[in-house]
């Protein structure tokens, strides 16, 4: 039986779904071109301060990073501070819970490349109960279960394996990152599993719920950002540096592939035997 290549309209649409991706690896190439042109100092301190910092392209990244503020200032920051004070928290909590139910697939896909194979099993059950239980996952009933949540992208998978961050670099609207995360950001759309269900639903419910974790995420993060811009010197070098730190711990994490266990404060559902990995039946 021969293949059939692009015999449907939902084959159209997945390539140029994922042709659209193409400009992000055409910028992240073009930032390293322009790294590798930037000017190095040659006074000891500064050049102590240039390695710390790892931000060869700095000028152009203080560009990008200037554009995204714009952005932030005069889009998402307006709906995320609407969608605070007029949704109601456990709608909210709904649409997040919703958000990182669609995200578990790609972490499947992240714990297995990184041969965490216990934090594998979880996700796995996790994604069951929620997709079930849990109402298409607007109820995180597998917390309860003892099935912790935790996250996973290439990126992590990368540095798990050794994979340095390599230079820092400032991506259009999703902000401070380094070579290796953003390599990781743009292959990992190509490694959802969610992506290969044919039909054009799935993508349709995928995009919007990304675009309501955006907002979501904006909003969580609102009062954060403001004490840090109000009392940074510098508030991109701040956020250079908190992203840095951040993503070396999540690699860090990674690594050493444990799960969180909730704290209970008080009784909880107990886990079903069935959802028991095999060694605790």
């Amino acid at each position: 039986m021969k293949p059939r290549i692009f015999s449907d309209s939902s084959s159209t649409a997945k390539l140029l779904s994922a042709t659209a991706y193409i400009p992000r690896s055409a910028t992240l190439l073009s930032l390293l071109v322009l790294a590798a042109c930037a000017q190095v100092p040659t006074e000891p301190a500064a050049l102590a301060a240039y390695n710390e910092a790892n931000d060869p392209a700095e000028p152009i990244n203080r560009t990008v990073f200037s554009a995204n503020q714009w952005v932030d200032r005069n889009a998402l920051r307006p709906v995320a501070e609407v969608y605070q004070d007029y949704v109601p928290n456990d709608v909210r909590k709904r649409f997040r819970n919703f958000s990182l139910n669609l995200k578990e697939p790609s972490v499947l896909v992240n714990d297995l490349l990184q041969a965490n194979f216990t934090r594998a099993w979880n996700t796995t059950q996790r994604f069951a109960v929620n997709t079930t239980v849990g109402g298409a996952g607007l109820f995180d009933v597998a917390t309860d279960w003892d099935l912790p949540h935790h996250s996973a992208d290439l990126g992590q998978t990368f540095g798990v394996w050794e994979m340095g961050p390599g230079p820092s670099v400032q991506m259009p609207l999703f902000g401070p990152s380094n070579t290796r995360d953003a390599a990781g950001m743009v292959a990992g759309f190509f490694v959802n599993p969610l992506g290969f269900v044919p039909g054009n639903a799935l993508q349709t419910v995928q995009m919007a719920s990304m675009g309501v974790g955006v907002v979501d995420q904006r909003a969580e993060t609102l009062s954060l950002t403001d004490g840090l811009e109000k009392n940074s010197v510098d508030y991109y070098a701040t956020l250079r540096s908190m992203q840095t730190q951040r993503r070396a711990a999540f690699v860090e994490d990674g690594k050493a592939g444990k799960l969180t266990p909730r704290v209970n404060v008080g009784p909880v559902t107990p886990t079903p035997p069935e959802m028991l990995p095999p060694d605790k039946l």
